[in-house]
């Protein structure tokens, strides 16, 4: 595995600003030496980049001296949102999936070894869903990351398992990458992918992954509950809207997305 030392040697300038900047996001208020500790750059880099950030309003200092995200990536992130094709496409299915299913349902897609929520439709159960969106989870204990991950070739498959280091969220948890090829092969038999409390205990997820005419892969739905509100005959219902819906969305997407587009 790369040191932080070798990885900033190797992702350049903009690389280095990004290391920078997930180090605040990851501890927001943190201080210099541990900015400097954590990124593993030369102090004279890192002051250098952070002086660059705070002119921008990327980053803020706050009252004790610690560095924060500054509001500007709000705006950023808000522009992002409004202006994803994606999403705009999808929304009125979301909806129309939650209402059918009466829980939380995700829009997911995928960035690296991990799942990016891009949308949320809330549950109207008074206990609800935590996640958020812009949140970023490990493909291989998520429905939803699974789901998506089955519609990809096999050697991009490959790829991504390789990134993988399999940390066990529960005793349910996928351990290792023969594993997950055997759920990969059940998720392709059966069109959709199911959390059976692998990422957090006490939720369920089942999800289908989002695919346009071609076989390109968009990204992916799924609806999560906690298990005590799931019946058996609950699962079953759930893995048939899911599904319709990811063909809904995809078949809608074929129409309004024009050939290679970035969502």
């Amino acid at each position: 595995m790369d040191s932080p030392t070798d990885k900033a040697v190797k992702t350049g300038t903009l690389g280095k600003i990004m290391d920078v900047l997930d180090a605040i996001a990851g501890t927001p208020g943190i201080r210099f030496t541990d900015v400097l500790e954590e990124v593993g750059q030369p102090r004279g880099t890192i002051h250098r980049h952070l002086s660059h950030l705070l002119e921008e309003g990327l980053v803020i200092l706050n009252q004790d001296g610690g560095y924060e995200l500054g509001t500007r990536f709000l705006k950023l992130a808000s522009k992002s949102w409004q202006q994803n094709s994606l999403r705009n496409i999808a929304g009125p299915l979301l909806t129309e999936l939650q209402q059918q299913t009466g829980e939380t349902v995700h829009l997911a897609m995928l960035q690296g070894p991990q799942v990016v929520y891009l949308d949320k439709v809330e549950s109207n159960q008074s206990v609800r869903m935590h996640s958020q969106i812009g949140n970023a989870s490990p493909i291989y204990c998520t429905g939803v990351g699974k789901a998506m991950l089955s519609a990809l070739p096999d050697e991009k498959i490959e790829g991504l398992i390789a990134q993988f280091d399999f940390h066990q969220y529960t005793e349910h948890t996928l351990k290792d990458s023969t594993a997950m090829w055997e759920e990969i092969k059940q998720i392709r038999a059966c069109g959709y992918a199911e959390d059976r409390e692998e990422h957090e205990m006490g939720i369920r997820c089942v999800a289908a992954p989002l695919v346009c005419k071609e076989g390109r892969l968009l990204g992916g739905i799924s609806t999560t509950a906690p298990v005590y509100r799931i019946k058996p005959e609950t699962l079953q219902q759930w893995r048939g809207v899911v599904t319709e819906a990811a063909r809904s969305i995809g078949e809608a997407c074929r129409y309004q997305l024009a050939p290679g587009h970035n969502t």
